[in-house]
């Protein structure tokens, strides 16, 4: 894992848009991301059932697998979210980013390799994209039935309570 500022630069979104500032992992903390090495799936499945994640699936975001809807995919990832329940992405392959928002209502970059997991509380707004290799994949791990509902970033989903509860805690 690699964190820095992003640098706000006009480009592709899968390039590496380093500002050549760094962020302390602890800051990540400080946000209520966790971060994790694990060299091989036992360690996943030991923090699965330290933290109740009951299902899991992979998934494949490059063009080979996703065919012509993948840059569509890439460019929705990368629209502003939050989800109601944590965001739990272990990297089995290749290569991406997280961007999530600081305290301050920045971009922090995230750079997850094979190894790395993340875990993204409820309400953190944020966003993915792959590298410009244009492939990873993925493990999802989830408490209860698996669910991916974005909800992306407007006055309304101010309001939800998992983005409330998260304002409160950060």
């Amino acid at each position: 894992m690699k964190t820095y500022w992003f640098d706000n630069r006009a480009g592709d979104q899968r390039e590496d848009h380093d500002s050549g500032r760094p962020v302390d992992p602890e800051y990540l903390s400080q946000l209520g991301v966790l971060y994790y090495y694990c060299p091989s799936v036992e360690g996943v499945n030991a923090i699965a059932s330290e933290r109740s994640y009951k299902n899991r699936d992979e998934i494949v975001v490059s063009p080979v697998k996703m065919g012509p809807a993948y840059e569509d995919k890439v460019k929705m990832f990368f629209n502003e979210h939050l989800h109601e329940d944590e965001e739990i992405r272990y990297i089995l392959d290749g290569e991406g980013f997280f961007d999530v928002r600081s305290i301050e209502d920045k971009w922090v970059r995230i750079r997850l390799v094979k190894g790395d997991l993340i875990i993204l509380p409820a309400g953190i707004y944020h966003r993915f994209t792959t590298d410009s290799k244009n492939y990873i994949k993925a493990m999802r791990l989830f408490k209860d039935e698996p669910k991916w509902t974005p909800l992306n970033r407007a006055p309304e989903v101010d309001i939800i309570r998992a983005r409330q509860e998260y304002v409160l805690r950060a």
